[in-house]
């Protein structure tokens, strides 16, 4: 499915007709283009069963002009699916055919391979995920349930937002248990107890935002963002109150989504009273990643997409040959970290060179905003915050964040760790030249309070290398001692 040239999904929905087109690395390709156009394919579909002319001609009009950008793009595979408005509408084949004069080749998917690939687009972007996956849309839910990087199984059911209204005339109680009902008629009822429930979706990536608006949150990055069990009912109330201008205020809420949003949340909070999850984690990859994790092959999924993404980041931007895994080995030794910062270590040193062309000033800066806004999958605040840490010291700002709200996400010894990182790409940049030679030839060790460099090239010791071994040697609380 992959190659250096762009790729892309048409993803055919109930609700919006979508293009994006991806490139990059094959583990975590980066987005490239990214449109949609709020069709409504669905929206007839519960009175009359079929799909309206004029939802059809604004989708297909979106269609037309997706294919010609793919074309003008150099894309050189593009995946074209439908989901339920299409699979469910009476003329849904006649459609279809209309897709496939424009030049285009569209498949359905089935609801069980809809939450299948939702399933498979939540992996791909949180690959310890162990809970269950919520895809919804306009025309169905999807209920997947996910552990040990698989799908287990999956159900579809009518409760797209464009099907809600019809669901909910007599009141909020009423509405739960008819929610209830089909949750259970489904097998999930109690499914998610004491395990995530893993949100997908445009009007819950919207409620997101909304949550992160009214909570003032310091990191306002939605995905992996963490949502108690009890804030969907808050925000139903919330969004009583919200009228439409004060809605608009909140820039990162979409206009198209306002409509839908207070069924979605209707419908989360009967959901949580219906699967009784732990927590609520959102998730920006869904049916579209789904589709293109699918396609790799074993060994390829096995990858941590953080680190790919950083690798890649750092081999763009880095002045010399990438060597972010040698930097980790080197110091390694005095990095005492477990699995989960390990990784995150990793991702530090392979973007240990990213900001060598801005202003000496604002390199740190950099650092900074590369961590926090970087579009990184398999990271929560949390880790975002210590990469943050970690950089802003590489690459000369010292312990301190500039940002107190920000750094107050971590633990004081989680910033300390961090920092340690830090110092020490620091010093290995500055013995290495950020280059590999300098590395190989130099080994790094601390042992009964000392922190010792050892050297075989003696010529490589200089001031600035000795300042910066002290630096680090009193950070860890050791001495410095350098052997030529």
């Amino acid at each position: 499915m992959f190659a250096e040239a762009p790729v892309a999904i048409i993803d055919i929905g109930s609700n919006s007709v979508r293009l994006v087109v991806y490139s990059g690395a094959t583990r975590i390709p980066s987005v490239i283009f990214n449109e949609k156009v709020m069709a409504g394919l669905g929206r007839e579909i519960g009175e009359t069963g079929v799909l309206g002319e004029e939802s059809q001609a604004r989708a297909l009009a979106a269609l037309e002009r997706f294919r010609l950008l793919t074309d003008q793009m150099g894309v050189v595979r593009a995946r074209t699916v439908a989901t339920a408005a299409v699979r469910e509408a009476s003329n849904g084949a006649a459609f279809l055919r209309r897709v496939r004069a424009l030049g285009l080749s569209p498949e359905i998917l089935s609801g069980r391979e809809e939450g299948r690939m939702a399933g498979l687009g939540a992996i791909s972007a949180i690959p310890d995920a162990d809970g269950l996956v919520g895809d919804l849309g306009g025309g169905s839910l999807e209920l997947v349930e996910v552990s040990g990087g698989r799908v287990r199984r999956a159900a579809s059911l009518p409760l797209g937002v464009l099907r809600l209204d019809a669901l909910a005339g007599q009141g909020d109680a009423a509405f739960a248990k008819k929610i209830r009902k089909a949750i259970g008629a489904a097998g999930f009822g109690g499914g998610a107890e004491g395990r995530p429930f893993y949100l997908v979706g445009g009007s819950w990536r919207a409620l997101a935002r909304l949550d992160l608006a009214l909570t003032e949150h310091p990191l306002p990055v939605t995905h992996q963002h963490v949502i108690s069990p009890e804030r969907p009912a808050e925000l139903r109330g919330a969004i009583r109150k919200l009228d439409k201008e004060m809605m608009r205020e909140i820039a990162a809420i979409s206009v198209s989504r306002m409509p839908s949003l207070p069924r979605a949340t209707s419908l989360l909070a009967a959901l949580v009273e219906a699967l009784r999850p732990q927590r609520l984690v959102v998730s920006s990859f869904g049916i579209r990643e789904g589709l293109l994790y699918d396609a790799l092959a074993p060994a390829t999924r096995r990858l941590d997409p953080l680190v790919e993404a950083a690798r890649e980041a750092g081999a763009g931007l880095g002045r010399f040959a990438q060597h972010g895994e040698l930097l980790d080995r080197w110091i390694a030794p005095v990095c005492d970290n477990g699995p989960g910062e390990a990784r995150l270590r990793l991702a530090t040193c392979l973007l240990a060179d990213i900001a060598w062309a801005a202003h000496p000033d604002f390199r740190a800066e950099r650092g900074i905003d590369m961590a926090l806004h970087g579009n990184w999958v398999a990271i929560d605040a949390r880790g975002r915050v210590m990469l943050a840490q970690a950089l802003f010291c590489a690459f000369g700002g010292g312990r301190d964040l500039p940002y107190p709200a920000i750094a107050a996400l971590c633990t004081a010894e989680e910033l300390e760790r961090a920092s340690l990182w830090g110092y020490s790409i620091r010093l290995g940049q500055r013995l290495s030249g950020g280059v590999a030679a300098g590395l190989e030839r130099s080994r790094l060790s601390r042992r009964d309070g000392v922190l010792r460099l050892k050297l075989k090239d003696p010529a490589l010791r200089g001031e600035a290398v000795e300042r910066r071994l002290k630096t680090l040697a009193n950070a860890l609380g050791l001495e410095p001692e350098l052997i030529p």
